[in-house]
């Protein structure tokens, strides 16, 4: 299992980067899980009741599209909390790795995706060097829940 290694400097200014998105958790969440379902529409497949939503309108407003996208942010924001603490981190990473692998049966591809609709985000809203600033966390995250669906026999 690989261990961390953000220097005291990067996880500064990671925390500093998703501080940005965070204060907007709820529209923020919803913007990304939007783009992901307009751009990537096969993911909208393990959400049943979004399969319907066909207009980025009408998931913007839904209730269940933003209680996910809140969800996200708020798990995302747990694990920035401790990424100088690898075992803190993974006592959130891998539970949610499980439950995605095991229970609802989601291709990890689409940690990639998402991660990357949060970076493109961040750069349209906050610049390059925010996006910058969160990379390592995002790939972090992805490497974590790989490693637990390689675990869980994907």
């Amino acid at each position: 299992p690989s261990t961390m290694s953000f220097s005291e400097a990067e996880v500064q200014s990671a925390r500093g980067a998703w501080e940005k998105m965070y204060v907007d958790a709820e529209d923020n969440g919803t913007a990304v899980l939007v783009r992901m379902f307009t751009e990537h529409p096969d993911t909208k497949s393990y959400f049943t009741h979004f399969k319907g939503m066909d207009s980025a309108e009408e998931m913007k407003k839904s209730d269940q599209v933003r209680g996910h996208g809140k969800k996200v942010f708020t798990a995302i924001n747990d694990m920035v909390q401790h990424l100088d603490n690898s075992e803190a981190f993974l006592g959130i990473v891998n539970p949610l790795g499980k439950k995605h692998a095991t229970q609802l049966k989601i291709d990890p591809k689409n940690f990639r995706i998402i991660c990357d609709i949060i970076l493109q985000l961040m750069e349209e809203k906050f610049g390059g060097d925010c996006k910058a600033s969160f990379e390592k966390v995002t790939n972090e995250i992805c490497t974590h829940l790989n490693n637990i669906y390689k675990e869980e026999g994907w």
